[in-house]
């Protein structure tokens, strides 16, 4: 969406002090409330009859496409003049995912018919957004999905899936970079010189691999190898959120007689079939100025990398 975005904009009533009249004359902190009252919306006039203008006609807020999946929200005070002229306060943001369109934390803010709560009390009452901000910090990082997992049992010295600083082979990886779709690469790889056993793992519940979110244990698959020595492990697996980044084990594959904890032979790569987005932004529309196709040689993500820097994702155990 881009454009004027200030109908969405509304004005709110903290609950925990008595509402004086609107102006300069206002005495800060006030009196507060005997009971703290839920978070409302102030609709014209608030609980002790003041009466306020729509939000929309106190504050312009636009959305504009800046190219390369940001976008730029101008906030304007548009107050001066009007029977409810004011200041703005520092305020804080941000910005929620939605895997599978359902965005994961709906009031991260606050929430309509409850209490006020993680400092937005502070920023109501003195304009001060430092623990709203820290508290909303703590909410905030860079997860993924990730797609059914291929795994590769495998002799000799190449990559079975790709080198790097060549294109997309297109035997099935732009598949799986892509749409997170491992069959066609598995099925071309089953014929593949040297390949010995090629499985495409899915969690039983959801198919793909779902990121640990507080207290949610994150997605996990298994399989037993058959192996003898001098075999080499390859897995590939979708970062969900992108457009064509996999990760995938590094240089020539991880030895199969290894044991214990083997993630530093994972790395992630980007495919060069499609641009580059933000982590997350995950647009899958051209929009202005923008081409969501390339051809690119398949290229390490540096970390970090343009857009952010990326924790550790994926945790492979050899047992």
């Amino acid at each position: 969406m881009t454009g004027d975005v200030s109908s969405q904009i509304k004005l709110w009533d903290n609950g925990t002090r008595i509402n004086q009249a609107p102006g300069m004359s206002v005495m800060h902190p006030g009196i507060a409330e005997s009971t703290t009252k839920n978070v409302m919306e102030v609709n014209g006039t608030d609980a002790q009859g003041n009466k306020y203008l729509p939000a929309s006609q106190l504050m312009k807020a636009n959305l504009a496409y800046s190219g390369d999946s940001k976008f730029t929200l101008t906030i304007e005070n548009k107050s001066k003049g009007t029977a409810n002229e004011t200041p703005f306060s520092p305020g804080v943001w941000t910005v929620s995912y939605a895997p599978g369109g359902d965005i994961l934390s709906k009031m991260p803010v606050y929430s309509k018919g409850q209490l006020s709560a993680n400092g937005l009390t502070n920023l109501a009452e003195a304009g001060d957004n430092t623990a709203l901000s820290s508290y909303l910090k703590g909410m905030t990082g860079i997860f993924t999905p990730l797609s059914p997992v291929l795994v590769v049992v495998y002799s000799g010295s190449d990559h079975p899936f790709f080198k790097v600083d060549e294109k997309d082979r297109g035997k099935g990886l732009s598949e799986l970079a892509q749409m997170g779709n491992a069959e066609v690469l598995a099925n071309s790889l089953k014929s593949a010189p040297g390949v010995k056993s090629v499985y495409v793992l899915k969690q039983s519940a959801t198919t793909v691999l779902l990121p640990k979110i507080g207290a949610t244990v994150g997605g996990m698959v298994s399989q037993q190898l058959n192996i003898v020595k001098g075999d080499k492990i390859a897995i590939a697996t979708m970062y969900g959120l992108s457009n064509d980044w996999f990760f995938a084990t590094k240089g020539d594959g991880i030895d199969a007689s290894k044991k214990g904890d083997v993630s530093d032979m994972v790395t992630l790569y980007d495919n060069g079939t499609k641009k580059d987005q933000y982590p997350g932004a995950n647009i899958r529309i051209d929009l202005p100025g923008m081409s969501l196709t390339e051809s690119k040689a398949i290229m390490e993500v540096p970390n970090p990398n343009v857009f952010t820097t990326l924790p550790q994702i994926v945790k492979v155990t050899l047992n």
